[in-house]
């Protein structure tokens, strides 16, 4: 495993699936872990609200001194997220852009030009396959689930950011990349699931663990000439 030592690593969201496997895995690889989240975590930061992501980032560089890897993994959404496209109202679609594109955006905005400071840095915003793919709507046959189309256009808008940032922040030795993971398996409906899993080379869906590893190895220095990459950790799913 890629050596995370003597680097303080931030992850939003870090109380949810893949938040937690994150800071298991950065712990493990021997780095200081912060889970941000809405719910509790180290500390409290709402992507929402640019205020508080403020308050967090300022926090962090007076507690640690410095910030060496920062994880974009909150998932905000609204309580009508996942109806059918023909259903879903125009505010709806706003507050969730706002809430998750934007709220990445802003954390991007007040952390790198720490790390453009430091003169090193390594951020990584979680993606999707939904981002670089359409969906398969024939893996929700039989269900009562179905594709969020704000899904597709937050999470293609991050891969698009992660590579201007990529080009913004690379002469300053700060690393922008995305991981990209396919469906991870969360209690879902055992019929999506099998529609998922035939879908997929690997037949299976993924696991927090199969993507907390890519983290590690984007964030340490065996990474140290990846940046403005989308890794796509989905199971064969995209090929």
């Amino acid at each position: 495993m890629s050596n995370l030592t003597n680097m303080n690593v931030v992850v939003t969201g870090g109380e949810g699936l893949l938040g937690k496997a994150c800071i298991s895995a950065i712990t493990e690889a021997g780095g200081t872990a912060i889970s941000a989240d809405i719910s509790g975590g180290d500390v409290h930061i709402d992507i929402a609200d640019e205020n508080s992501i403020k308050e967090c980032v300022q926090g962090l560089v007076e507690k640690h001194g410095h910030i060496d890897g920062w994880i974009n993994g909150a998932f905000p959404r609204t309580d009508d997220w996942g109806i059918k496209f023909e259903d879903v109202p125009s505010e709806s679609l706003r507050k969730n852009v706002d809430a998750h594109l934007n709220g990445y955006f802003l954390c991007c905005q007040n952390v790198l030009p720490v790390m453009k400071t430091q003169g090193k840095g390594s951020l990584i915003n979680i993606g999707s396959i939904y981002g670089v793919t359409a969906p398969d709507f024939t893996v929700y046959e039989g269900t009562d689930m179905t594709s969020a189309a704000a899904y597709a256009a937050i999470k293609g808008g991050i891969v698009q950011l992660t590579r201007y940032l990529a080009a913004y922040y690379g002469p300053d030795g700060v690393r922008v990349n995305t991981i990209s993971p396919g469906g991870i398996i969360d209690n879902q409906d055992p019929t999506f699931v099998k529609n998922y899993e035939a879908k997929t080379p690997l037949k299976r869906m993924g696991k927090p663990s199969d993507i907390s590893p890519a983290a590690v190895y984007l964030l340490s220095e065996d990474a140290a000439y990846v940046t403005g990459h989308n890794l796509v950790v989905d199971g064969g799913w995209s090929a």
